[in-house]
């Protein structure tokens, strides 16, 4: 413990503040389509997600390991350039929020990451084959299979029961969710945790705490999945809204499959260390259930919003870090100090600004039915 310094600790605590909103930020990937359905109430949705997500960030530390020793040169890393990068992810995690878009945290966190140790070691700082295999890669893969496996999963889950009484489908596909969502919340635990894990691991490294390609311990790994846990019971309900009704109009056999798609993509990719946005992956999921339904309403304006979004995350949270690493850099401790109180003052603002028009459990459906009504878009008659 002699290595853990002020400076470390703020970092740790930085991590862990950055894991506490990726949970509440991602909580929508889980279970939106549940609430949205009515599967499940909107509180024990969360709860239920918050758990398991605890429970899944013990599940594996491959993707904490391609984190911590994969996308930089941890030889070359600082306490105070990963204090950095964090800032550029919380801050946009927070805006993105804000905005009620399902953007990519890990993307933030990669973005933040690379563009302060650009900026404070140099680009050779960057393993930048590993960004594009362990990153890029999975980023334009994974939501193109899940979309295609879930459009096939809905596709087939239509044909079997165009006979049985709708409302026995609906009772047994919402059955289904608990589960498939319940899934969702453990793989969502075990990709998504890690990543702090991978975070918090890498800067004991750079500190001499760790040696050289040492995983997380499991203190790391216990606070990680605590963060996020708590994170994602605080339930993001902004971005529950997009996912649940705005994109497509999700009806029982559609959430379930987009959820067993899903799990099933983020899950042998956790296993494989490919650090992936599980909410590209979710989103994927379930613009493919909505293609896979007859007649189903799909919203391109909204996803349109959010392909954008996820082409500007990792850049923009690259800028931010890299502008607070420069800070950090020439400024030292008093530089670390200016970040921390203005992203503190940033971080404030937004969060006051959503107090204008709240959202939470008990208007998380209802509110956004007005809008689908006023919207205009777009039927997709795929056959079913």
């Amino acid at each position: 413990m002699d290595h853990i310094t002020f400076l470390v600790a703020v970092v740790i605590v930085t991590a862990l503040a950055f894991d506490f909103t990726n949970g509440f930020h991602d909580t929508a990937n889980a279970m939106a389509t549940s609430i949205a359905t009515g599967a499940l109430k909107p509180r024990t949705a969360v709860l239920i997600s918050g758990a398991l997500n605890i429970v899944g960030a013990f599940l594996s530390t491959e993707v904490a390991k391609t984190i911590s020793g994969g996308i930089v040169d941890d030889t070359l890393v600082t306490p105070g350039m990963i204090f950095a990068g964090l800032v550029g992810a919380i801050l946009w995690n927070l805006m993105t929020w804000l905005l009620g878009l399902p953007s990519s945290s890990s993307h933030a966190l990669f973005g933040g990451l690379i563009g302060a140790v650009w900026v404070g070691a140099g680009q050779n700082g960057v393993h930048f084959d590993k960004v594009v295999e362990k990153v890029l890669v999975p980023a334009v893969a994974s939501p193109l299979v899940a979309g295609v496996a879930a459009l096939l999963a809905t596709y087939f889950a239509y044909r079997i029961t165009a006979r049985a009484r709708e409302k026995s489908v609906t009772k047994g596909f919402r059955l289904g969710q608990i589960a498939s969502a319940s899934l969702v919340s453990l793989a969502h635990g075990t990709n998504d945790a890690q990543k702090t894990m991978g975070v918090i691991t890498l800067t004991l490294i750079s500190a001499g705490a760790l040696g050289h390609d040492a995983g997380p311990p499991v203190w790391v790994i216990g606070a990680a999945g605590l963060a996020i846990g708590l994170g994602t019971y605080i339930g993001g309900w902004r971005i529950i809204r997009t996912m649940g009704k705005g994109l497509t109009d999700i009806q029982s056999p559609q959430g379930f499959a987009a959820e067993a798609a899903s799990t099933t993509v983020i899950l042998t990719s956790a296993h494989l260390g490919f650090a992936l946005s599980t909410t590209q992956v979710c989103s994927g999921g379930i613009l493919g259930a909505g293609l896979g339904r007859r007649l189903a309403e799909v919203r391109w304006g909204t996803a349109g919003r959010m392909v954008i979004a996820w082409l500007v995350t990792l850049p923009a949270a690259a800028l931010v870090g890299g502008v607070a690493a420069s800070v950090v850099k020439h400024g030292g401790n008093t530089g670390t100090v200016i970040i921390a109180l203005v992203a503190a003052l940033v971080a404030g603002s937004i969060v006051i600004a959503s107090r204008r028009n709240p959202v939470h459990a008990d208007n998380v459906n209802e509110t956004h039915e007005v809008n689908i009504r006023t919207a205009t878009p777009t039927e997709v008659g795929t056959a079913a």
